[in-house]
């Protein structure tokens, strides 16, 4: 069968068809996607200059900053600007970019999630060993390993919609495009593509999040034998990454661990993975992290003298 494709652009529903509500979420979200770009800029910043790049756990930091700003940049701009716009539109080829765009970035961030628990479970489990399993060669290999996961995983996805005949209707029930609620335009049976898609992002959340449970808990249990000032050490960096699984993971899982259907909640449950958990994650680690706190007091410190020289 001819694959037969009459649509050229998509149209938004938005988060909103309030035109009060719009205004309001205009004003939330440009605040939130500017907090999103300086938080993880400043974490960014603070590693380069706060010499923390040498250790593993701040070398993935720096790349899941990198990544949140990324993940976060494919929907957030439009959705803001589309806040205020008449016609919420895009294009079909830019409609794929950003499925392939979200889902890039976003199973990259649950991989380097993954690899950051698995240092956090050497660092802790086998301190002795650490700096040789956790070498920088092995930390580039992993952190390669990440991008090419996220692109195998992305490029699926968006193989199995880009070969899907869309004749009609065009309009998304989303303030993005993701998978589920473009299959529902597809003038064909999805229902084998939906299975392919749920089990493509079901086996990486649900696989991931197993693997995250199962070191955090090793780690807990491994706890009880620190010494008390090794243990609020180690809780106080762990329990950042904790925090930030389980806001990241929660609608995640809800979102892609479930058969190809679209609830009216989905845009609120998509809006804690691609604006908030970018936005909290530099609040987190710094509020939680000593180390980084200490490396940003260097920084403001060498900035203010650097200033007052220059007077």
């Amino acid at each position: 069968m001819e694959n037969i494709n009459n649509v050229t652009e998509f149209v938004f529903w938005g988060l909103s068809q309030n035109l009060e509500v719009e205004e309001v979420c205009f004003v939330v979200f440009s605040c939130f996607y500017t907090v999103i770009l300086l938080g993880n800029l400043l974490i960014m910043l603070t590693i380069y200059t706060g010499n923390l790049f040498k250790s593993p756990m701040y070398f993935f930091l720096n790349y899941l900053s990198f990544v949140d700003i990324c993940y976060s940049s494919v929907t957030a701009p439009k959705m803001i600007v589309d806040l205020l716009a008449k016609s919420k539109t895009i294009s079909y080829e830019g409609c794929m970019l950003q499925l392939f765009g979200v889902h890039f970035f976003g199973c990259t961030e649950i991989f380097i999630l993954t690899v950051m628990a698995y240092d956090r479970y050497v660092a802790i489990c086998r301190p002795l060993h650490y700096m040789t399993i956790m070498d920088r060669d092995k930390c580039n290999k992993m952190l390669l390993g990440t991008w090419v996961g996220g692109f195998l995983h992305s490029i699926i996805q968006v193989a199995l919609v880009v070969q899907l005949p869309f004749c009609g209707p065009n309009e998304i029930d989303h303030y993005f495009c993701d998978v589920h609620p473009v299959l529902k335009l597809a003038c064909t049976d999805t229902r084998i593509v939906g299975v392919v898609v749920t089990a493509n992002s079901g086996t990486i959340a649900l696989g991931s999040f197993v693997i995250l449970l199962i070191s955090y808990t090793v780690i807990l249990v491994s706890l009880r034998k620190q010494s008390p000032e090794g243990r609020r050490k180690a809780l106080s960096t762990c329990g950042s990454h904790i925090a930030v699984v389980i806001i990241f993971f929660g609608p995640c899982t809800f979102m892609y661990m479930r058969p190809d259907t679209t609830f009216s909640e989905d845009k609120m449950v998509a809006i804690f993975y691609t604006i908030i958990t970018p936005m909290l994650n530099p609040l987190i680690y710094t509020m939680r992290n000593a180390e980084v706190k200490a490396a940003m007091k260097k920084l403001w410190v060498k900035k203010v003298f650097s200033e007052a020289n220059d007077k």
